[in-house]
């Protein structure tokens, strides 16, 4: 697997920042690509193969959700971060929706980012904490001691066909491999979707994940 990273930025300071912190992981300099827009994002994605992007939204060329939704569509498996300060709930479950990984606020330190970039490249979906309790929020869990209404429908809204699917299968005790053959997937396109489900309904497991829809009536 190729170990170049793509970043995309329109904030020289916040892609020196990012370049810093993953240089300090381990990752080569010369494997750090940055882009300052979608147009220059595209032609990077076009010759190379990366093993994770990180990803803003609000980029001079339009939104990184588009981004991601094609980067998505090119690879299933590939590993993609948004580190953004946009937090409504339009943006939230738009980049989820178009095949986010995880979602970090710009405003973490270092080591919180360090954190997220280390979980989402061993495979995890790691939120935000603020990002977390406004998904929780919209799928009805108290907030802060406060009922909340809930809102099954925007998260049903947010998981897509093909992962009501495989939640479904994993419901049922089915593995990756199992999954694969039964949809006629590849492994790694299983893995990615389970852990893109697992960024919408902000849980960490499969367990987690079955508990969380059936409480929500998403699953029969």
């Amino acid at each position: 697997m190729s170990d170049a990273i793509l970043i995309i930025d329109d904030e020289p300071p916040l892609l020196e920042r990012l370049q810093r912190i993953l240089v300090s992981l381990g990752h080569e300099a010369a494997a750090l690509h940055c882009a300052g827009n979608i147009a220059q994002a595209k032609a990077l994605a076009g010759k190379t193969a990366f093993a994770m992007s990180l990803v803003d939204l609000g980029l001079p060329d339009g939104s990184g959700i588009e981004f991601i939704r094609w980067l998505r569509s090119r690879d299933a498996a590939v590993p993609i971060l948004v580190i953004s300060a946009w937090s409504t709930e339009e943006m939230i479950l738009g980049a989820l929706r178009a095949g986010a990984s995880g979602y970090v606020l710009k405003e973490r330190d270092d080591v919180e980012i360090s954190m997220s970039l280390k979980s989402v490249l061993k495979g995890g979906a790691p939120i935000d904490p603020f990002i977390a309790r406004r998904i929780l929020g919209l799928i009805g869990e108290p907030i802060a001691g406060v009922a909340v209404e809930k809102t099954d429908e925007a998260l049903r809204e947010a998981l897509s066909e093909r992962e009501r699917e495989i939640l479904e299968l994993v419901a049922h005790g089915l593995g990756n491999r199992e999954i694969a053959e039964k949809v006629n997937l590849s492994r790694w396109t299983i893995h990615s979707h389970i852990r893109n489900i697992y960024a919408k309904l902000a849980v960490n497991s499969r367990t987690q994940a079955v508990h969380a829809a059936r409480e929500r009536g998403l699953l029969r």
